[in-house]
């Protein structure tokens, strides 16, 4: 299964998306004679509380916290159950500098392709 949850007439309507994933936004079904609202078989399934992941794994990429990086600084002091993400804002020669760091000391950086135009 793909995407997990997608609203009712996705597979319909353009503009609900069609075919176009980022248009694709949950939204409770409220429509009368909906069969999504009814839990109907064959229907795509709603959102319940009985999806969610547990509480303490919430949020964790890889099984570590994310942190968002802005400098050499940031990046020293994560801890072995935090994974660092690159800020946006970096420019080319910073992002350099800290993958280059976090290579030597085996330090793993989420948003930055291996082998890719990304690293140095």
């Amino acid at each position: 299964m793909g995407k997990g949850f997608v609203r009712q007439e996705t597979r319909r309507h353009l503009k609900l998306g069609k075919r176009k994933k980022s248009a694709q936004k949950w939204r409770k079904p409220r429509g009368r004679d909906s069969k999504v609202r009814l839990r109907r078989k064959s229907y795509p399934k709603r959102v319940d509380i009985g999806y969610g992941s547990p509480r303490k794994e919430r949020g964790k990429v890889k099984g570590k916290l994310p942190v968002v990086v802005h400098n050499l600084s940031e990046l020293k002091s994560l801890r072995p159950a935090q994974i660092a993400v690159l800020s946006s804002t970096l420019g080319a020669k910073k992002k350099v500098e800290l993958i280059n760091y976090a290579r030597e000391h085996n330090l793993e950086i989420l948003n930055v392709r291996s082998g890719g135009k990304n690293e140095a």
